[in-house]
């Protein structure tokens, strides 16, 4: 084609408009609103802020984790390792499930990640198409909901039930009867975050086996598995899962070992998964850092008593909480059997954007907005509880003065 002024004109008014501007993919402009994020940044502009609005624990990583991180460091462990974790740390967490859960998982169903979040990205980047459907249970941790829509998967949001006598519950009928023939998967965040709800080993085998025969993934978050206030964990799909079962297992070490900033977490997956997750994990980060993985090796070995401690102390925030939302008469909440979230409801404040803002303009309070875990939860909030017994008082204290007593 003869080049022509008009022609040349034509190409430098496109690539004004192509390049100039940066382009990226068009499912990053069409992402959800994560109005948890945008309250705690809000929140975060306030000085003498008290932010009970991220999941995490005050105390600091115990000196256990840390020597032994050092101790790596000093050692020169800061070379390139395996892309699915340290052999030992893959055969620690396989000692962790035969002592803590009674299951025996070989190491090749191990894999090691940079979070737990990252954890969850493989897990559903190794099964979701674009087109397919996944169910959710909600509400649910706004992140994995993100993380869905970056799949380009299509989410189905199944909500608990709630009642004010039994608190949340799952009508495993509304669940089953969202399933279509596009269905490829289910997300389970059990323990809960945000509710504290906790799936039966009845409804674990009841959902296995109905997954099972329909060919349907289960990807399981268990990441509170250990953060509950009778026993010592909580009921598991690796209860009742056979090797080849359609199933992923989310896990981290940041919340029962106060490791939130290492940013180290598992994936536990069926016996044929190694290789494609091992692709993909090669070609998003080639794996968590080399040192920290010393760390989370003592977290295994030597935590237990760690978590009993964290744990001892929250189930006493948790009573303080309970007893202080009673007398107040405005605020509602059932007793969660795990995790260490408070997720209640304000009598007369069905808008929880604006509850929250108001809590940090009037008493400098940051917690989570329930519309950030699910369209069921409009009207409610999160408020971590995992925090000194001093901080907790003055978070209870600041909310008080903003939701007067009935």
């Amino acid at each position: 084609m003869r080049m022509t002024d008009s022609n040349i004109l034509s190409i430098k008014d496109r690539s004004m408009t192509d390049y100039k501007t940066p382009q990226f993919r068009s499912v990053l402009s069409a992402l959800s609103p994560n109005q948890g994020a945008e309250m705690l940044r809000y929140g975060w502009t306030k000085p003498g802020i008290i932010s009970l609005a991220q999941g995490e624990g005050s105390m600091p990583t115990p000196d256990f984790i840390a020597d032994a991180t050092y101790a790596a460091l000093k050692d020169g462990k800061t070379f390139y390792a395996p892309v699915l974790g340290v052999p030992e740390l893959r055969q620690e967490i396989s000692n962790y499930y035969a002592s803590v859960f009674k299951a025996a998982i070989p190491t090749s169903r191990i894999f090691v990640t940079s979070s737990g979040t990252t954890a969850m990205h493989l897990a559903m980047t190794s099964i979701l198409d674009e087109g397919d459907e996944i169910i959710a249970i909600t509400p649910i941790w706004k992140n994995l909901l993100g993380a869905i829509e970056l799949t380009q998967a299509h989410c189905i949001q199944v909500p608990l039930e709630h009642n004010a006598e039994q608190g949340w519950g799952l009508d495993l009928n509304k669940l089953f009867d969202a399933v279509t023939s596009r269905t490829k998967a289910m997300l389970i965040v059990t323990p809960s975050n945000p509710t504290g709800w906790t799936m039966t080993a009845q409804e674990i085998k009841t959902v296995l086996d109905f997954a099972r025969e329909r060919g349907i993934w289960i990807i399981a978050d268990e990441v509170y598995s250990r953060i509950v206030y009778e026993g010592t964990r909580s009921p598991s799909f690796l209860d009742y899962a056979k090797p080849d079962d359609k199933l992923f297992i989310v896990n981290s070490f940041s919340k029962s070992y106060a490791m939130t900033g290492w940013r180290l977490g598992w994936l536990v997956g069926p016996a044929n998964s190694e290789t494609p997750v091992r692709d993909l994990a090669l070609y998003d980060n080639m794996g968590p850092p080399t040192y920290a993985q010393y760390g989370a090796m003592a977290a295994l070995r030597h935590g237990e008593p760690f978590i009993a401690e964290q744990v001892k102390l929250w189930k006493s925030n948790l009573d303080m909480v309970m007893d202080r939302f009673e007398k107040n008469g405005r605020i509602q909440m059932h007793r969660p059997p795990a995790t260490f979230y408070a997720f209640f409801s304000v009598d007369g404040e069905p808008d929880c954007m604006k509850l929250v803002k108001s809590l940090i303009d009037e008493s400098l309070l940051s917690l989570a907005p329930g519309c950030a875990f699910g369209q069921c939860c409009a009207g409610w909030v999160r408020m971590c509880f995992a925090v000194s017994e001093q901080k907790m008082e003055q978070a209870l204290d600041r909310l008080e003065k903003v939701v007067q007593k009935a």
